[in-house]
């Protein structure tokens, strides 16, 4: 997936403004939190400026462009919901290799994995089993666990 098509997929998941209490982010709008970003005005973010900064501090960091369709989608989410560096983390440990970022062994080991469908359900499996993990499970589990399941059917 390209990144147009992989943002309008996110925002499928990333509504609108929300205030919630329980959401360690506090203030969020469009999936962007005043905790990530507090020299924002979340309330008035525009879905265009959202696109800009989930491009720049998500999708660019994890080099989601140089990955195969699916598993651009499923890093690039599970930065959005986790942070990049987690979402480069659950590669890493799905993939068994040392931390290199996303760099040449990273690269290498994704072209040996086989099957990128195979690859993203296992990198899948690995986010659930970390956000189970998660104190705010108990609220947000429902429409974490969806979210999840929502990509495992679409492979």
């Amino acid at each position: 997936m390209n990144y147009d098509k992989c943002f309008t997929r996110l925002m499928g998941n990333e509504g609108g403004y929300s205030n919630n209490p329980k959401d360690p982010g506090g203030e969020t709008n469009w999936g962007i939190s005043k905790r990530s970003y507090p020299e924002l005005d979340i309330k008035n973010l525009t879905q265009d400026d959202a696109k800009a900064i989930y491009k720049r501090d998500f999708w660019d960091k994890c080099k989601c462009s140089r990955l195969e369709c699916g598993l651009d989608f499923a890093i690039f989410d599970c930065a959005v919901n986790s942070g990049v560096s987690q979402a480069i983390k659950l590669l890493h440990q799905t993939l068994g290799v040392k931390d290199d970022g996303i760099g040449e062994v990273t690269m290498k080991a994704i072209r040996q994995a086989g099957s990128d469908r195979t690859l993203t359900a296992q990198y899948l499996g690995r986010r659930l089993q970390f956000m189970t993990n998660l104190r705010p499970w108990d609220t947000f589990s429902k429409g974490w666990a969806r979210r999840i399941a929502e990509q495992l059917v679409n492979l």
